[in-house]
């Protein structure tokens, strides 16, 4: 099963894309070569930041599946500061040649949102997980499983988009929220969800399976 709202080109992207795309046609008709060349290959560059290319959901009911595409960077044990519990935290970094899309790990209900400003460290660091930019959601399963999902700003991310509320419903593998030009994506765990993935692994939004919830 495949979900996908948008076009191949995230929404965020298309001014970006009609900007860069508007400067590199006036300087190639005013044969301005090698301003022409850079303003093409910024084309290229925001062509492929913005790809946000359809996913196969995994039919397994129990999976948490990656929110982002990026490189595994924490499975670890941590306390959850939004819900205030003890969790398995799963971190995905992803750089600028990420897509940077997120969806939703779990089918659930958003039983709340919190946003904080903040500063904007290299997402890959863990201070970046309590001091940058960040925006949690609280999703609720059918089940009861409480899963914690934190979209964070980095060092060249300036934006957090998120596009649901208190009382939303997502379905896994649904798109809610993009971050620009690089960033990380926390997810908290109960204790007892299985990690299905390690440290230095490469996952894909909502292809990836990052834990088993534990069955009821």
């Amino acid at each position: 099963m495949s979900n996908y709202p948008h076009p191949i080109i995230a929404r965020e992207g298309w001014p970006f894309l009609a900007a860069a795309a508007a400067g590199a046609v006036a300087l190639s008709v005013a044969q301005l070569w090698v301003l022409a060349a850079l303003a093409w290959i910024a084309v290229a560059f925001i062509v492929q930041f913005f790809r946000d290319p359809p996913r196969i959901v995994p039919s397994q009911p129990n999976a948490v599946l990656a929110p982002a595409d990026g490189r595994i960077v924490k499975v670890e044990p941590a306390r959850d500061p939004y819900l205030d519990r003890d969790a398995l935290k799963i971190s995905v970094f992803m750089n600028v040649f990420n897509v940077h899309s997120n969806r939703s790990p779990v089918d659930g209900r958003v039983v709340d949102r919190w946003y904080h400003p903040g500063s904007f460290v290299n997402a890959a660091l863990d201070k970046a997980s309590l001091e940058n930019e960040r925006n949690a959601l609280h999703l609720k399963t059918a089940a009861g499983d409480d899963v914690t999902c934190v979209q964070i700003a980095g060092l060249i991310a300036r934006r957090i988009l998120c596009y649901v509320k208190p009382g939303d419903a997502l379905a896994r593998g649904q798109r809610y929220g993009f971050i620009r030009f690089g960033s990380r994506v926390d997810v908290y765990l109960a204790p007892t969800a299985v990690p299905k993935v390690a440290v230095g692994d490469i996952v894909f939004a909502t292809e990836t399976i990052l834990a088993e919830l534990p069955r009821g």
